[in-house]
């Protein structure tokens, strides 16, 4: 994987719904309906769709209750999507082609990808196809339209708020991290001694590592090249990423394992980042917590779509 592509891998994550679901792999779906939403359904497909590793970095898979907790609250989610979704044409909110053009264009160019085969190929390690992307794009902008029609201009931010926002999380400078990757997929439908194969490279890698050969010397007995993503905000990673990342010395590699494949990750260095004035950080901030009370209001009138709604689980 090149460093554009591990670079398209961080930003998805900051983008896409970041869920993971426990039990049969994606390859197993046998498709089926898990809920009616009035005139609508929500299948399978569709919870595993919601399921493909989006933050594969953070190799957490629940079990036990956990799992099942997510996966309901995976399909809650799905079926107030398809409520808002239905309000949404009702009320005649429509984006172009032209526009999901535009907003994919502005991905790229933020993502430093160069051209559509590497943006393919980027989504495809993150479990996606560009026909999934574009929806899910289509999907969230017509959500922020509905969310602004809605909640209009019912939301309000007072200095103070911004003050205390700035004082909590932005006064200080915030720390980065150095990340290099090492991505070891299994094969398309992999079988358990495939799997194991795979491991068995991992565990070589990481052998040789230990003995005091580089990542990039140590893979390439295998043909495989590492990544090396460059600094990365700690704020940007998923929590339990940046806490098992914390956990690891300059230089040291630790493997993640995920339902796609290996990953080794070596913390290359740490930094500071300069703290930001509040005259800067201000407008930024007002963005945020005006987001998160939209957000809020918008959540209470999905509510009430559902309390008129017909909606039959049959998970």
């Amino acid at each position: 994987m090149t460093k554009t592509e591990g670079r398209l891998l961080i930003a998805l994550a900051a983008v896409l719904i970041q869920l993971m679901l426990a039990g049969t792999g994606v390859a197993e779906v046998v498709d089926r309906i898990v809920a009616e939403v009035n005139n609508d359904i929500v299948t399978l497909s569709e919870l595993q769709n919601m399921a493909k590793t989006v933050e594969s970095q953070a190799g957490v898979k629940p079990k036990g209750q956990d799992a099942k907790k997510m996966q309901r609250e995976m399909l809650e989610a799905l079926i107030d999507r398809k409520l808002a979704k239905a309000e949404a044409k009702r009320r005649g909110i429509v984006v172009s082609d032209k526009e999901i053009d535009a907003a994919m264009a502005q991905f790229k160019q933020r993502s430093n990808v160069p051209d559509d085969e590497t943006f393919a190929k980027g989504l495809a390690q993150a479990g996606l196809s560009v026909k999934e992307f574009r929806q899910q794009i289509a999907d969230q902008m017509t959500q922020e339209r509905l969310l602004v029609m809605v909640v209009g201009t019912k939301v309000s931010v007072s200095d103070a708020e911004v003050r205390r926002l700035y004082e909590q999380q932005f006064k200080k400078g915030g720390s980065q991290v150095h990340i290099v990757t090492l991505r070891m997929p299994f094969p398309p439908g992999a079988t358990e001694a495939q799997k194991e194969e795979t491991k068995q490279k991992a565990e070589t890698i990481l052998t040789a590592v230990k003995r005091g050969e580089s990542l990039a010397g140590a893979a390439a007995q295998f043909s495989l090249k590492p990544s090396d993503v460059g600094f990365v905000s700690q704020s940007d990673l998923e929590p339990r990423l940046a806490e098992y990342l914390n956990n690891l010395k300059p230089k040291e590699v630790a493997p993640i394992l995920t339902q796609e494949g290996i990953q080794l990750m070596q913390v290359m260095g740490r930094r500071s980042g300069e703290a930001r004035p509040f005259e800067e950080a201000a407008p930024e901030i007002r963005r945020i917590l005006q987001q998160q009370e939209m957000e809020k209001y918008f959540a209470d009138w999905v509510k009430t779509l559902r309390e008129k709604a017909h909606i039959k689980i049959m998970l």
